[in-house]
């Protein structure tokens, strides 16, 4: 069932979890993927202007806390659930507006996973590299794409967005019923950690 919802507005999340928890009897997962992204946000830090700084912020983070805060009591009714935050391999560059704020959702992954857990709630990241999502086959340049993959990349090919399924799927089943408060990378290769 799709429900429109604005994360940077409290009450249409309401509706949205509330239409949601008519609809289905419960929440036991929440995705929180909405996000300001891409080369609007990918500007010197101090160059963006605060009215930009400010609407990233209130989707890409504050975001995420409204929607947590909406479906935490009822996924305690249900005895628990899972929190996945996407965050992005901008997060562990942090060089632009956009990476600080992915790196604010990593920070968030695991300060929620210790505030939630007494509540058997699980939280846990994803962070893709750049897949072919509509928003960013529009937005990035095909050279700028096609550079970023060979220099960068170990795995020489754009990431599809069925690539970040596996993990979801993971995260979500009790298979990964011990972690929490983890962010994967699912870019390719890159960044690499030690």
């Amino acid at each position: 069932m799709g429900i429109q919802c604005d994360v940077a507005d409290e009450h249409s999340v309401a509706i949205a979890v509330n239409t949601a928890v008519d609809f289905f009897g419960g929440i036991d997962i929440l995705i929180n993927n909405a996000a300001k992204h891409l080369m609007a946000y990918n500007e010197p830090l101090l160059q963006m202007s605060l009215e930009k700084w400010h609407n990233m912020l209130d989707v890409n983070i504050v975001g995420i806390i409204r929607c947590t805060a909406a479906c935490q009591p009822h996924m305690v009714k249900r005895g628990g659930g899972v929190v996945i935050n996407q965050a992005s391999i901008s997060a562990f560059l942090t060089t632009s507006p956009y990476g600080v704020s992915k790196l604010a959702v990593r920070g968030l992954t695991v300060g929620l996973a210790h505030e939630l857990a007494p509540d058997n709630i699980r939280v846990c990241g994803i962070a893709p590299g750049i897949v072919d999502s509509p928003a960013a086959k529009a937005d990035v340049p095909e050279e700028l794409l096609n550079e970023f993959i060979q220099e960068h990349q170990l795995i020489k090919r754009q990431g599809k967005m069925t690539d970040l399924i596996g993990a979801m799927l993971f995260f979500c089943s009790d298979e990964s019923s011990f972690i929490t408060g983890e962010t994967l990378i699912i870019g390719g290769g890159f960044p690499s950690r030690l």
